[in-house]
């Protein structure tokens, strides 16, 4: 390979860090990538991570060791934060949103890839450190969300349904009871989709009682696996209590009053 210009170095860096957030690279590798010295791609590196701190693209950390190098994590800014938010309010405020029967139409918001990618940075950002192994969500809404969370964390995403099939082989089949409908539900995961004694994370689009995210719990305990944090994008300001303790949202809906087309949603963060 012919010798690469620095500014060609740095571009390279910035598509494989932000490709792979959350891998582990060494110097090595991109040494033998690039056919440079180790001491100038640490330049390289460090030019790198102050133009991610500078636009608030992220971060990168120096893991040290005979194992360790760096990797990149999407880490998105606060202002950047905030920006999401308030554009996430300011279009679930529409009044076109309300559904009859005093419900939100969000569907378009949790399918469209600019905006799921956004969300899934700041849930991204809330684990990060945690030392998680897989996200796990429950069919369906909430799929776009957990998978875009488990790329920005570089994790396994497990999806848990409500009903197993054949080629699932053996599983593990939990009722649990709707934190909303207060009904008796099924949660099904399959032996073989968790590793024993892993950290996990549970993703969805929506929290009312908060009844999936105590299943989901509960279902963890069977691998013997820890619930170590509970994301969704919207939780409802009633019940006030919840299910579970452990849970980080971006929005709060106080109501959806569908006699004078209004909606009360207000930031949670």
């Amino acid at each position: 390979m012919e010798k690469l210009q620095r500014n060609e170095r740095i571009a390279a860096l910035l598509k494989v860090l932000s490709d792979n957030p959350n891998k582990i690279y060494t110097l090595g590798q991109f040494t033998e990538m690039f056919g440079t010295a180790k001491s100038t791609l640490s330049e390289d590196i460090d030019i790198v991570q102050k133009l991610l701190e500078k636009f608030q693209f992220g971060t990168i950390e120096t893991i040290s060791g005979a194992s360790g190098g760096i990797r990149y994590f999407p880490i998105m800014g606060d202002a950047d934060v905030k920006e999401t938010v308030d554009e996430l309010i300011r279009d679930l405020s529409k009044k076109e949103r309300i559904v009859p029967g005093g419900f939100l139409y969000m569907l378009d918001l949790i399918y469209s890839p600019e905006m799921v990618s956004k969300i899934a940075r700041i849930f991204a950002r809330a684990f990060y450190n945690k030392n998680v192994d897989y996200v796990l969500t429950m069919e369906t809404k909430g799929i776009p969300l957990a998978f875009m969370t488990a790329k920005y964390l570089n994790i396994p995403l497990i999806i848990v349904r409500h009903s197993n099939e054949a080629t699932d082989g053996a599983s593990v089949n939990i009722n649990y009871v709707s934190g909303s409908s207060r009904k008796i539900q099924t949660m099904v995961l399959p032996l073989r989709a968790l590793k024993r004694n892993s950290n996990i994370i549970f993703i969805d689009d929506f929290m009312k009682g908060g009844g999936t995210a105590n299943g989901i719990a509960e279902i963890a305990k069977e691998f013997d696996c820890q619930l170590v944090g509970t994301a969704v994008l919207v939780e409802t300001a009633e019940p006030a209590k919840k299910l579970i303790d452990n849970f980080f949202s971006i929005l709060t809906l106080y109501g959806v009053d569908d006699v004078n087309m209004a909606i009360d949603i207000r930031p949670s963060l």
